[in-house]
Protein backbone atom coordinates (compact mmCIF):
# COMPACT_ATOMS: atom_id res chain seq x y z
CA UNK A 1 0.00 0.00 0.00
CA UNK A 2 1.45 3.66 -1.14
CA UNK A 3 1.72 5.20 2.76
CA UNK A 4 2.07 8.77 1.14
CA UNK A 5 -1.40 8.10 -0.92
CA UNK A 6 -2.99 6.82 1.98
CA UNK A 7 -2.33 10.07 3.64
CA UNK A 8 -3.17 12.49 0.85
CA UNK A 9 -6.41 10.75 0.24
CA UNK A 10 -7.39 10.80 4.13
CA UNK A 11 -6.55 14.38 4.74
CA UNK A 12 -8.42 15.08 1.17
CA UNK A 13 -11.60 13.34 2.86
CA UNK A 14 -11.72 15.04 6.13
CA UNK A 15 -10.72 18.66 4.42
CA UNK A 16 -13.15 18.24 1.37
CA UNK A 17 -15.98 15.78 2.25
CA UNK A 18 -15.92 15.15 6.40
CA UNK A 19 -15.83 18.04 7.71
CA UNK A 20 -18.54 19.61 5.67
CA UNK A 21 -20.83 16.49 6.17
CA UNK A 22 -19.90 16.59 10.13
CA UNK A 23 -20.56 20.26 10.75
CA UNK A 24 -24.30 19.92 9.65
CA UNK A 25 -24.45 16.86 11.58
CA UNK A 26 -23.46 18.86 14.60
CA UNK A 27 -26.44 20.77 14.02
CA UNK A 28 -28.83 18.36 14.33
CA UNK A 29 -30.06 17.96 18.00
CA UNK A 30 -30.40 14.29 18.26
CA UNK A 31 -30.53 13.76 21.74
CA UNK A 32 -30.45 10.07 22.80
CA UNK A 33 -33.83 8.60 23.51
CA UNK A 34 -32.89 7.98 27.47
CA UNK A 35 -32.84 12.02 27.74
CA UNK A 36 -35.88 12.59 25.21
CA UNK A 37 -38.95 10.07 25.89
CA UNK A 38 -40.54 11.80 22.70
CA UNK A 39 -37.73 11.01 21.02
CA UNK A 40 -39.79 9.02 17.86
CA UNK A 41 -41.84 12.07 17.76
CA UNK A 42 -39.20 14.64 17.44
CA UNK A 43 -37.56 12.92 15.06
CA UNK A 44 -34.24 14.04 15.22
CA UNK A 45 -32.56 10.61 15.77
CA UNK A 46 -34.41 9.89 12.76
CA UNK A 47 -32.77 13.02 10.91
CA UNK A 48 -28.69 12.29 12.18
CA UNK A 49 -29.42 8.90 10.29
CA UNK A 50 -31.17 9.95 6.89
CA UNK A 51 -28.36 12.69 7.13
CA UNK A 52 -25.21 10.07 7.24
CA UNK A 53 -27.18 7.81 4.73
CA UNK A 54 -27.26 10.47 2.27
CA UNK A 55 -23.31 10.98 2.60
CA UNK A 56 -22.62 7.37 2.17
CA UNK A 57 -24.60 6.53 -0.44
CA UNK A 58 -22.51 9.39 -2.34
CA UNK A 59 -19.46 7.65 -2.14
CA UNK A 60 -17.83 5.87 -4.33
CA UNK A 61 -17.73 2.55 -3.26
CA UNK A 62 -18.89 -0.50 -5.72
CA UNK A 63 -21.51 -3.09 -4.46
CA UNK A 64 -21.73 -1.05 -1.33
CA UNK A 65 -25.09 -1.12 0.52
CA UNK A 66 -26.35 1.66 2.64
CA UNK A 67 -29.77 0.42 5.18
CA UNK A 68 -31.46 1.88 7.59
CA UNK A 69 -32.44 -0.68 9.98
CA UNK A 70 -35.62 -0.45 12.60
CA UNK A 71 -36.83 -2.87 14.72
CA UNK A 72 -40.46 -2.25 15.93
CA UNK A 73 -40.18 0.25 18.93
CA UNK A 74 -36.46 0.50 18.59
CA UNK A 75 -34.52 3.54 17.66
CA UNK A 76 -33.10 3.32 13.99
CA UNK A 77 -29.63 1.15 13.09
CA UNK A 78 -27.30 2.56 10.55
CA UNK A 79 -25.75 -0.36 8.34
CA UNK A 80 -23.20 0.02 6.16
CA UNK A 81 -21.85 -3.27 4.26
CA UNK A 82 -18.96 -2.76 2.19
CA UNK A 83 -17.40 -5.83 0.06
CA UNK A 84 -13.84 -6.60 0.35
CA UNK A 85 -10.67 -7.02 -2.19
CA UNK A 86 -9.04 -9.39 -0.27
CA UNK A 87 -10.21 -13.39 -0.90
CA UNK A 88 -10.74 -13.51 3.10
CA UNK A 89 -14.72 -14.99 3.80
CA UNK A 90 -14.32 -13.26 7.42
CA UNK A 91 -15.98 -9.89 8.09
CA UNK A 92 -14.07 -6.83 9.99
CA UNK A 93 -17.04 -5.08 12.93
CA UNK A 94 -16.41 -1.10 12.70
CA UNK A 95 -18.99 0.51 15.33
CA UNK A 96 -19.85 3.92 16.26
CA UNK A 97 -23.41 5.91 17.28
CA UNK A 98 -24.79 8.77 16.12
CA UNK A 99 -27.13 9.92 19.22
CA UNK A 100 -25.44 12.87 21.77
CA UNK A 101 -25.78 13.60 25.83
CA UNK A 102 -28.04 16.67 26.37
CA UNK A 103 -26.88 19.89 25.55
CA UNK A 104 -26.48 21.46 29.06
CA UNK A 105 -25.83 24.81 29.51
CA UNK A 106 -22.46 27.07 29.96
CA UNK A 107 -21.15 26.68 26.30
CA UNK A 108 -17.83 29.34 25.66
CA UNK A 109 -19.00 32.61 23.76
CA UNK A 110 -19.54 31.81 20.06
CA UNK A 111 -20.22 28.72 20.59
CA UNK A 112 -23.06 26.33 21.38
CA UNK A 113 -24.47 22.72 20.96
CA UNK A 114 -26.00 22.59 17.70
CA UNK A 115 -23.45 25.52 16.14
CA UNK A 116 -20.97 23.91 14.50
CA UNK A 117 -17.75 26.24 14.90
CA UNK A 118 -14.09 25.32 13.43
CA UNK A 119 -11.29 27.29 15.78
CA UNK A 120 -7.61 26.66 15.89
CA UNK A 121 -8.15 22.83 13.83
CA UNK A 122 -11.10 21.73 16.57
CA UNK A 123 -14.75 21.36 15.17
CA UNK A 124 -16.90 22.46 18.48
CA UNK A 125 -20.36 21.35 18.50
CA UNK A 126 -22.55 18.35 20.37
CA UNK A 127 -21.81 15.17 19.20
CA UNK A 128 -18.36 15.78 17.15
CA UNK A 129 -15.79 14.23 19.59
CA UNK A 130 -18.77 11.50 20.62
CA UNK A 131 -19.02 10.11 17.94
CA UNK A 132 -20.46 11.18 15.16
CA UNK A 133 -17.39 11.35 13.58
CA UNK A 134 -17.18 7.55 13.68
CA UNK A 135 -19.05 6.85 10.59
CA UNK A 136 -17.26 9.32 8.38
CA UNK A 137 -13.76 8.19 9.38
CA UNK A 138 -14.39 4.14 9.08
CA UNK A 139 -15.72 4.62 5.54
CA UNK A 140 -12.50 7.30 4.74
CA UNK A 141 -9.83 5.03 6.43
CA UNK A 142 -11.94 1.67 3.79
CA UNK A 143 -11.94 4.43 1.01
CA UNK A 144 -8.22 4.97 1.77
CA UNK A 145 -6.75 1.57 1.39
CA UNK A 146 -8.58 1.32 -2.14
CA UNK A 147 -7.26 4.43 -3.43
CA UNK A 148 -3.75 3.38 -2.09
CA UNK A 149 -3.86 0.20 -3.61
CA UNK A 150 -4.04 -1.63 -0.61
CA UNK A 151 -6.60 -4.29 0.27
CA UNK A 152 -9.36 -4.89 3.18
CA UNK A 153 -11.78 -7.78 3.91
CA UNK A 154 -15.47 -7.04 3.70
CA UNK A 155 -15.99 -4.54 6.10
CA UNK A 156 -19.62 -3.57 7.84
CA UNK A 157 -20.27 -0.28 9.29
CA UNK A 158 -22.81 -0.05 11.96
CA UNK A 159 -23.99 3.21 14.07
CA UNK A 160 -26.55 2.81 16.43
CA UNK A 161 -28.64 5.63 17.99
CA UNK A 162 -29.22 4.26 21.48
CA UNK A 163 -25.02 4.14 23.31
CA UNK A 164 -26.06 7.09 25.46
CA UNK A 165 -28.55 5.33 26.97
CA UNK A 166 -26.87 2.06 27.15
CA UNK A 167 -27.28 0.64 24.00
CA UNK A 168 -30.81 -1.03 25.16
CA UNK A 169 -31.23 -2.26 21.50
CA UNK A 170 -28.39 -3.05 20.61
CA UNK A 171 -28.98 -6.96 21.76
CA UNK A 172 -31.81 -7.25 19.86
CA UNK A 173 -29.57 -5.19 17.12
CA UNK A 174 -27.14 -7.81 16.99
CA UNK A 175 -29.54 -10.77 17.20
CA UNK A 176 -31.62 -9.98 13.84
CA UNK A 177 -28.21 -8.86 11.88
CA UNK A 178 -25.97 -11.98 13.38
CA UNK A 179 -26.71 -14.07 9.96
CA UNK A 180 -25.69 -11.07 7.95
CA UNK A 181 -22.37 -10.19 10.32
CA UNK A 182 -20.72 -13.34 9.36
CA UNK A 183 -17.38 -14.42 10.83
CA UNK A 184 -16.29 -11.12 12.47
CA UNK A 185 -12.82 -11.89 13.25
CA UNK A 186 -11.87 -8.17 13.92
CA UNK A 187 -13.88 -4.97 15.71
CA UNK A 188 -12.99 -1.67 15.34
CA UNK A 189 -14.54 0.82 17.70
CA UNK A 190 -14.30 4.56 17.27
CA UNK A 191 -16.14 5.66 20.48
CA UNK A 192 -12.71 6.32 22.83
CA UNK A 193 -9.48 8.44 22.99
CA UNK A 194 -6.76 8.68 25.40
CA UNK A 195 -4.44 10.89 27.31
CA UNK A 196 -2.72 13.11 24.52
CA UNK A 197 -3.15 13.83 20.83
CA UNK A 198 0.33 12.77 19.72
CA UNK A 199 -0.20 8.69 19.75
CA UNK A 200 -2.90 6.36 18.87
CA UNK A 201 -4.41 5.09 22.39
CA UNK A 202 -6.00 1.48 22.35
CA UNK A 203 -8.70 0.85 25.31
CA UNK A 204 -8.17 -2.45 26.48
CA UNK A 205 -10.24 -2.27 29.33
CA UNK A 206 -13.86 -0.87 30.37
CA UNK A 207 -15.09 -0.57 33.80
CA UNK A 208 -18.65 -2.03 34.67
CA UNK A 209 -21.37 -0.63 36.76
CA UNK A 210 -23.69 -1.13 39.31
CA UNK A 211 -26.46 1.77 40.57
CA UNK A 212 -29.46 2.10 42.92
CA UNK A 213 -31.49 4.59 44.12
CA UNK A 214 -31.69 4.73 47.92
CA UNK A 215 -34.37 6.16 49.83
CA UNK A 216 -34.45 6.14 53.63
CA UNK A 217 -37.91 6.77 55.07
CA UNK A 218 -38.80 7.33 59.08
CA UNK A 219 -41.54 9.00 58.59
CA UNK A 220 -45.11 9.67 56.89
CA UNK A 221 -44.47 13.24 56.64
CA UNK A 222 -42.34 16.06 57.97
CA UNK A 223 -42.19 17.55 61.67
CA UNK A 224 -40.80 20.20 63.01
CA UNK A 225 -37.43 20.23 63.89
CA UNK A 226 -37.56 21.55 67.30
CA UNK A 227 -40.22 19.12 68.53
CA UNK A 228 -39.22 15.90 66.59
CA UNK A 229 -35.23 16.29 66.94
CA UNK A 230 -33.88 13.92 69.39
CA UNK A 231 -37.14 11.80 69.15
CA UNK A 232 -37.28 10.69 65.52
CA UNK A 233 -34.02 9.66 63.80
CA UNK A 234 -32.52 11.65 61.24
CA UNK A 235 -32.76 10.00 57.61
CA UNK A 236 -29.66 11.25 56.66
CA UNK A 237 -27.85 10.54 59.51
CA UNK A 238 -29.58 6.71 58.95
CA UNK A 239 -28.30 6.93 54.90
CA UNK A 240 -24.57 7.94 56.49
CA UNK A 241 -24.53 4.94 58.54
CA UNK A 242 -25.45 2.75 55.58
CA UNK A 243 -22.73 4.39 53.44
CA UNK A 244 -20.59 3.67 55.46
CA UNK A 245 -21.18 -0.26 55.17
CA UNK A 246 -20.51 0.48 51.51
CA UNK A 247 -17.34 2.81 51.48
CA UNK A 248 -14.20 4.15 53.74
CA UNK A 249 -15.48 7.92 53.94
CA UNK A 250 -11.91 8.83 55.09
CA UNK A 251 -9.99 6.91 51.91
CA UNK A 252 -12.72 6.66 48.95
CA UNK A 253 -12.34 2.48 49.32
CA UNK A 254 -15.29 0.69 48.65
CA UNK A 255 -15.71 -1.97 51.41
CA UNK A 256 -17.97 -4.40 49.23
CA UNK A 257 -15.34 -7.58 48.03
CA UNK A 258 -17.69 -8.41 45.64
CA UNK A 259 -16.21 -5.17 43.81
CA UNK A 260 -12.64 -5.77 43.89
CA UNK A 261 -10.13 -7.91 41.58
CA UNK A 262 -6.73 -8.90 41.10
CA UNK A 263 -5.38 -6.37 38.63
CA UNK A 264 -3.48 -8.07 35.61
CA UNK A 265 0.21 -7.78 35.87
CA UNK A 266 0.45 -6.92 32.06
CA UNK A 267 -2.61 -4.31 32.40
CA UNK A 268 -0.41 -2.83 35.42
CA UNK A 269 2.12 -2.49 32.84
CA UNK A 270 0.52 -0.74 30.69
CA UNK A 271 -0.84 1.33 33.00
CA UNK A 272 2.90 2.54 33.85
CA UNK A 273 3.79 3.21 30.01
CA UNK A 274 0.66 5.02 29.43
CA UNK A 275 1.44 7.43 32.37
CA UNK A 276 5.51 7.50 31.82
CA UNK A 277 4.14 9.10 28.43
CA UNK A 278 1.98 11.46 29.37
CA UNK A 279 3.04 12.55 33.25
CA UNK A 280 0.67 14.98 34.50
CA UNK A 281 -2.03 14.41 32.71
CA UNK A 282 -4.48 12.91 34.69
CA UNK A 283 -4.45 15.32 36.82
CA UNK A 284 -3.62 17.98 34.69
CA UNK A 285 -6.28 17.95 33.02
CA UNK A 286 -8.91 18.01 35.62
CA UNK A 287 -10.79 21.33 36.72
CA UNK A 288 -10.02 21.59 40.68
CA UNK A 289 -12.10 23.46 42.68
CA UNK A 290 -9.52 26.03 44.46
CA UNK A 291 -7.02 24.20 46.71
CA UNK A 292 -8.55 20.19 46.32
CA UNK A 293 -6.04 17.69 45.79
CA UNK A 294 -6.14 14.20 44.09
CA UNK A 295 -6.66 11.64 46.08
CA UNK A 296 -2.69 10.49 46.01
CA UNK A 297 0.26 11.56 44.17
CA UNK A 298 1.58 8.42 42.54
CA UNK A 299 -0.55 8.53 38.91
CA UNK A 300 0.01 5.10 38.25
CA UNK A 301 -2.14 4.11 41.70
CA UNK A 302 -4.69 7.25 40.37
CA UNK A 303 -4.91 5.79 36.96
CA UNK A 304 -5.81 2.27 38.80
CA UNK A 305 -8.13 3.38 40.37
CA UNK A 306 -9.90 5.25 37.69
CA UNK A 307 -9.78 2.17 35.96
CA UNK A 308 -9.53 -1.08 37.52
CA UNK A 309 -10.77 -0.05 41.18
CA UNK A 310 -14.37 -0.02 42.16
CA UNK A 311 -15.21 4.05 43.27
CA UNK A 312 -18.78 4.76 44.67
CA UNK A 313 -20.17 8.49 43.65
CA UNK A 314 -23.48 10.29 45.02
CA UNK A 315 -25.13 11.43 42.12
CA UNK A 316 -28.23 12.91 43.02
CA UNK A 317 -30.26 13.30 45.96
CA UNK A 318 -33.99 14.01 47.06
CA UNK A 319 -36.27 15.03 49.60
CA UNK A 320 -33.30 18.16 50.76
CA UNK A 321 -35.04 20.85 49.73
CA UNK A 322 -33.14 24.03 47.93
CA UNK A 323 -31.17 26.13 51.05
CA UNK A 324 -33.30 29.01 50.65
CA UNK A 325 -36.36 26.84 50.89
CA UNK A 326 -35.13 24.69 53.80
CA UNK A 327 -36.73 25.23 57.10
CA UNK A 328 -37.13 23.63 60.75
CA UNK A 329 -38.53 20.49 59.77
CA UNK A 330 -36.77 16.89 60.14
CA UNK A 331 -37.99 15.98 56.76
CA UNK A 332 -39.48 12.20 56.57
CA UNK A 333 -36.70 10.86 53.94
CA UNK A 334 -33.77 11.32 52.11
CA UNK A 335 -33.04 9.74 48.68
CA UNK A 336 -29.65 9.07 47.55
CA UNK A 337 -28.13 7.99 43.76
CA UNK A 338 -25.62 5.69 44.38
CA UNK A 339 -23.46 4.95 41.14
CA UNK A 340 -20.45 2.48 41.38
CA UNK A 341 -17.94 1.85 38.85
CA UNK A 342 -16.87 -1.76 38.71
CA UNK A 343 -13.57 -3.35 37.75
CA UNK A 344 -13.64 -4.79 34.28
CA UNK A 345 -13.84 -8.06 35.06
CA UNK A 346 -16.31 -7.96 38.38
CA UNK A 347 -19.51 -9.76 38.79
CA UNK A 348 -21.61 -6.81 37.97
CA UNK A 349 -24.71 -9.00 39.42
CA UNK A 350 -23.03 -10.24 42.40
CA UNK A 351 -21.84 -6.66 43.15
CA UNK A 352 -25.25 -5.20 43.02
CA UNK A 353 -27.01 -7.69 45.62
CA UNK A 354 -24.43 -7.57 48.14
CA UNK A 355 -25.13 -3.98 47.66
CA UNK A 356 -28.74 -4.97 48.26
CA UNK A 357 -27.79 -7.00 51.36
CA UNK A 358 -25.58 -4.11 52.91
CA UNK A 359 -28.72 -1.88 53.04
CA UNK A 360 -31.24 -3.37 53.70
CA UNK A 361 -29.83 -5.97 56.65
CA UNK A 362 -29.97 -4.79 60.00
CA UNK A 363 -31.12 -1.02 59.52
CA UNK A 364 -30.64 1.13 62.29
CA UNK A 365 -33.93 2.32 64.37
CA UNK A 366 -35.74 -0.04 61.86
CA UNK A 367 -35.78 2.49 59.17
CA UNK A 368 -37.63 1.53 55.78
CA UNK A 369 -34.87 1.31 53.13
CA UNK A 370 -36.13 1.04 49.59
CA UNK A 371 -33.82 0.38 46.32
CA UNK A 372 -35.33 1.63 43.09
CA UNK A 373 -33.73 2.35 39.84
CA UNK A 374 -31.18 -0.65 40.03
CA UNK A 375 -29.30 -1.49 37.21
CA UNK A 376 -25.64 -2.93 36.62
CA UNK A 377 -23.43 -4.22 33.65
CA UNK A 378 -20.37 -5.76 33.50
CA UNK A 379 -17.32 -4.31 32.20
CA UNK A 380 -15.07 -5.30 29.54
CA UNK A 381 -11.36 -6.61 29.09
CA UNK A 382 -9.86 -6.50 25.67
CA UNK A 383 -8.62 -10.32 24.66
CA UNK A 384 -4.68 -10.25 24.28
CA UNK A 385 -3.59 -8.49 20.58
CA UNK A 386 -2.02 -11.04 18.16
CA UNK A 387 0.97 -10.48 16.66
CA UNK A 388 0.02 -9.23 13.56
CA UNK A 389 -2.01 -6.44 15.26
CA UNK A 390 0.71 -5.85 17.73
CA UNK A 391 3.64 -5.39 15.10
CA UNK A 392 0.89 -3.21 12.91
CA UNK A 393 -0.09 -0.96 15.68
CA UNK A 394 4.15 -0.75 15.88
CA UNK A 395 4.13 0.34 12.61
CA UNK A 396 1.82 2.87 12.88
CA UNK A 397 3.47 4.50 16.02
CA UNK A 398 6.51 5.41 13.76
CA UNK A 399 5.02 6.11 10.34
CA UNK A 400 2.05 7.71 11.46
CA UNK A 401 2.45 9.44 14.42
CA UNK A 402 5.93 9.11 15.53
CA UNK A 403 5.18 8.31 18.77
CA UNK A 404 4.57 4.90 20.46
CA UNK A 405 0.88 3.95 20.60
CA UNK A 406 -0.51 3.38 24.65
CA UNK A 407 -3.26 2.03 26.23
CA UNK A 408 -5.31 3.45 28.64
CA UNK A 409 -7.82 1.95 31.13
CA UNK A 410 -11.61 4.08 30.79
CA UNK A 411 -13.89 4.10 33.65
CA UNK A 412 -16.70 4.78 31.51
CA UNK A 413 -18.80 1.89 29.64
CA UNK A 414 -19.24 1.09 26.12
CA UNK A 415 -22.03 -1.92 26.64
CA UNK A 416 -21.36 -2.76 22.85
CA UNK A 417 -17.73 -3.97 23.57
CA UNK A 418 -19.22 -6.54 25.92
CA UNK A 419 -22.05 -7.75 23.45
CA UNK A 420 -19.52 -8.22 20.70
CA UNK A 421 -16.91 -10.08 22.66
CA UNK A 422 -19.19 -12.39 24.01
CA UNK A 423 -21.02 -12.85 20.59
CA UNK A 424 -17.17 -13.25 18.98
CA UNK A 425 -14.72 -14.57 21.48
CA UNK A 426 -12.00 -14.89 18.95
CA UNK A 427 -11.97 -11.61 17.30
CA UNK A 428 -9.51 -8.80 17.83
CA UNK A 429 -10.65 -6.11 19.41
CA UNK A 430 -9.40 -2.32 18.15
CA UNK A 431 -11.00 0.20 20.39
CA UNK A 432 -9.42 3.42 19.64
CA UNK A 433 -10.50 7.42 18.47
CA UNK A 434 -9.98 10.66 18.62
CA UNK A 435 -11.27 12.16 21.73
CA UNK A 436 -8.48 13.62 24.19
CA UNK A 437 -8.89 14.26 28.18
CA UNK A 438 -9.92 17.86 27.68
CA UNK A 439 -12.33 16.91 24.53
CA UNK A 440 -15.07 17.87 27.05
CA UNK A 441 -17.34 14.85 26.19
CA UNK A 442 -21.07 14.75 27.53
CA UNK A 443 -20.53 18.71 29.09
CA UNK A 444 -19.98 22.39 27.51
CA UNK A 445 -17.49 23.07 24.43
CA UNK A 446 -17.79 19.44 23.36
CA UNK A 447 -14.98 19.63 20.25
CA UNK A 448 -12.68 17.39 17.89
CA UNK A 449 -9.16 17.31 17.15
CA UNK A 450 -9.95 17.48 13.31
CA UNK A 451 -6.03 16.41 13.01
CA UNK A 452 -5.80 13.71 15.42
CA UNK A 453 -9.03 12.08 13.77
CA UNK A 454 -7.33 12.39 10.10
CA UNK A 455 -4.31 10.33 11.69
CA UNK A 456 -6.73 8.16 13.57
CA UNK A 457 -8.72 7.36 10.19
CA UNK A 458 -5.35 6.77 8.70
CA UNK A 459 -4.20 4.71 11.29
CA UNK A 460 -7.07 2.35 10.94
CA UNK A 461 -6.86 1.90 7.35
CA UNK A 462 -3.50 0.59 8.01
CA UNK A 463 -4.93 -2.08 10.07
CA UNK A 464 -7.39 -2.81 7.59
CA UNK A 465 -4.61 -3.61 5.19
CA UNK A 466 -2.76 -5.50 7.52
CA UNK A 467 -6.04 -7.44 8.62
CA UNK A 468 -6.12 -9.01 4.91
CA UNK A 469 -2.94 -9.83 4.61
CA UNK A 470 -2.56 -11.65 7.91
Amino acid sequence: MDRSALTRTVRGLWDDDILPSLSALVAVPAISPIFDPAWAAHGHLAAAVEHVRAWLADRDLPGTTVEVVALPDRTPLLLVDVPGTAPTSDTVLMYGHLDKQPPVGGWGEGLGPWTPVVRDGRLYGRGAADDGYSGYAAIAAIEGVRRAGGTHSRCVVLLETGEESGSPDLPAYLEHLRPRLGDVSLVVCLDSGGNDYDRMWLTTSLRGLAQATMTVRVLESGLHSGMASGIVPSSFRIARQLLDRLEDSATGEVLVREMHVDVPEHRVAEVRDAVASTPGVLVGSVPWAAGTRPMGEDEVELALNAGWRPTLSVTGASGLPEPDDAGNVLRPFTTLVLSFRLPPTADSAAAIEAVRRALTTDVPYGASVELSRVEFADGWNAPELAPWLRETLDRVGEEVFDAPWRTVALGGSIPFMGLLHEAYPRAQFLVTGAVGPDSNCHVPDEWLHLAHAARITEAVAVVLDAHARR
